[in-house]
């Protein structure tokens, strides 16, 4: 993990996680960055059949209809991290300090379930994602990762299992975060989190 990595991911680590998704309010995450490399996945990808490093480009859900570009996504002047911004054609971001998607580690992708006055946003159907349902993540080297679903799970803001989303794992893994549950105000009261693991690649 590079020093800056690492103190993006112990900012962030200090704060309380997803904050309202209908407005413009923070998304606030964690995740470790590492960094390791191997020639080939198989069916049940370990350290040693990690991807290397490549910057993902395109996000695709075929069972919730989602195919969005993506945006990169930092830290805040405050030290939440930043989310995509509410607009028309709104767009999914992964959290540039996490894993790219097919290393080692839980690789971070946000996305709003709502968009404000423009409606619904890109991951609106996201808790409808099943265990067996396929993400693929599209990389800039022109590979795709494909990650299968695991486990949806419905959580309140307030016992967000942080150790769970953004904790060390020992291969790659995709974690996909937006907000859902009962709405409060301009917001949600809690967080739709789906765990996937990498399966194999295209390309």
């Amino acid at each position: 993990m590079t020093s800056l990595s690492r103190r993006a991911f112990v900012t962030a680590a200090t704060a309380s996680l997803l904050a309202g998704c209908a407005g413009a309010a923070p998304h606030q995450v964690a995740t470790t960055a590492q960094r390791r490399q191997a020639p080939e996945p198989t069916a049940t990808p370990t350290a040693r059949t990690a991807l290397g490093r490549s910057v993902p480009v395109r996000l695709r859900i075929p069972a919730i209809g989602v195919d969005t570009p993506l945006l990169r996504l930092g830290l805040a002047a405050d030290g939440t991290v930043q989310v995509p911004p509410i607009t028309a054609h709104d767009r999914a971001g992964w959290y540039r300090y996490s894993p790219t998607p097919g290393q080692v580690g839980p690789s971070v992708v946000l996305g709003h379930v709502t968009v404000g006055s423009y409606g619904d946003g890109v991951f609106r159907r996201l808790a409808e994602l099943r265990r067996g349902d396929e993400v693929e993540t599209r990389l800039e080297n022109g590979r795709s990762a494909v990650f299968t679903v695991g486990e949806v799970r419905t959580v309140a803001k307030a016992q967000f299992p942080t150790k769970d989303v953004y904790g060390d794992v020992d291969r790659p893994e995709l974690r996909l975060i937006t907000c859902g549950g009962p709405r409060s105000g301009h917001g949600y009261l809690d967080n739709v989190i789906v765990f996937a693991t990498l399966t194999g690649t295209r390309g």
